[in-house]
């Protein structure tokens, strides 16, 4: 079976959501009565509308930290070649604790994942011990993050 038959819909937002969302890109700790004075709700409203959102998926809630802040002093995004199925390779690279982005793409790679690791060591054993261990990884190439420029979260909702 397809997993694109098992795609649902995301929900769609009105205006007041994205007026939320908006609200909670801003700052992540807003109260929810200064967010229903801001879009015109009340705080219960806007407390039911935050628990939908994030119990449809359409929204998380989440601390970002800077990983050189954490001890995490490596970063790369690395392009995997593959001979095999890409859900099944970019399911598996999503298990592995030290990555934290994937995406299957088209183009010069067949899947993108972005690892974070606390150094050129731990990067090693990453590529080496597990992402070129799964079955089908043909090649991969490996881009290293010599400095982050711009990470942003907040691009809207149109």
């Amino acid at each position: 079976m397809s997993t694109r038959a098992n795609h649902v819909a995301p929900p769609v937002l009105d205006d007041l959501s994205k007026a939320i969302i908006e609200q909670l890109q801003e700052d992540g700790r807003r109260p929810y009565a200064t967010i229903g004075k801001a879009v015109g709700l009340s705080e219960a409203a806007v407390r039911q509308r935050v628990q939908r959102l994030t119990d449809s998926g359409v929204m998380q809630i989440v601390a970002v930290t800077d990983p050189l802040q954490v001890g995490f002093s490596r970063q790369a995004m690395i392009g995997i070649k593959t001979d095999g199925d890409l859900e099944h390779l970019a399911d598996a690279l999503a298990a592995l604790p030290e990555v934290d982005y994937v995406v299957i793409t088209a183009g010069g790679f067949d899947v993108l994942a972005e690892v974070v690791c606390e150094d050129d060591e731990h990067l090693l054993e990453v590529l080496n011990s597990k992402i070129r261990t799964i079955a089908g990884v043909r090649a991969t190439e490996t881009f290293v993050y010599l400095r982050l420029r711009k990470q942003l979260y907040n691009w809207g909702t149109r």
